[in-house]
């Protein structure tokens, strides 16, 4: 979402806290294998309540020293097996990471969601068509730590006054396997 934000800016003589945070490094916590469950809500946006689930992996890369990262998404559900991969990048200019997607389906870079991390939540915005009409899309990473996390993504086709989830990802780290000597 491009458009005009209301900021609080704090008093020149106190610190800006988020120049003090390092924020290419938003990402670290991803890196390694996990286990993922996903809901997918199969028809977003018409008052559907038909949800189905999808299990499997992802494998997430560092790039660059962390300054960006590669997802690879294996799930596997009642149609069959789905790959994507999700492309971060940081963008030092303004701090803020772009999340850029691509089915194996596809073959092609879906248009960047452009955000954030504040206080442990991540939240990226982009705008674009779906089913003939422009709409707001939202996707939010929560509850993350160490070995588990939450994404979710949300459309909204009234300017974002309300958001409709339709997608969910639940995480669990994968614990390395003690490695076996010969």
């Amino acid at each position: 979402m491009r458009g005009p934000r209301s900021v609080a800016h704090p008093p020149a003589s106190a610190p800006d806290p988020s120049a003090q945070h390092d924020r290419q490094h938003d990402f670290d916590w991803e890196i390694g294998t996990w286990k993922i469950h996903v809901a997918r809500l199969q028809h977003p946006l018409t008052g559907s309540n038909d949800w189905i689930q999808l299990d499997g992996t992802v494998v997430v890369r560092k790039v660059w020293d962390g300054r960006s990262n590669l997802a690879e998404i294996k799930l596997d559900g009642p149609a069959g097996r789905i790959e994507f991969l999700s492309l971060r990048l940081y963008n030092p200019q303004s701090r803020q990471w772009s999340l850029n997607f691509a089915s194996s389906n596809a073959g092609t870079l879906s248009q960047p969601m452009i955000g954030e991390f504040k206080n442990g939540r991540g939240e990226f915005y982009d705008q674009e068509p779906f089913n003939g009409r422009s709409i707001l899309v939202r996707f939010v990473f929560s509850a993350v730590s160490p070995n588990s996390g939450r994404s979710e993504q949300a459309f909204s086709a009234d300017g974002g006054k309300t958001w409709e989830v339709n997608w969910i990802n639940t995480y669990t780290r994968v614990e390395d396997e003690p490695s076996k000597a010969p």
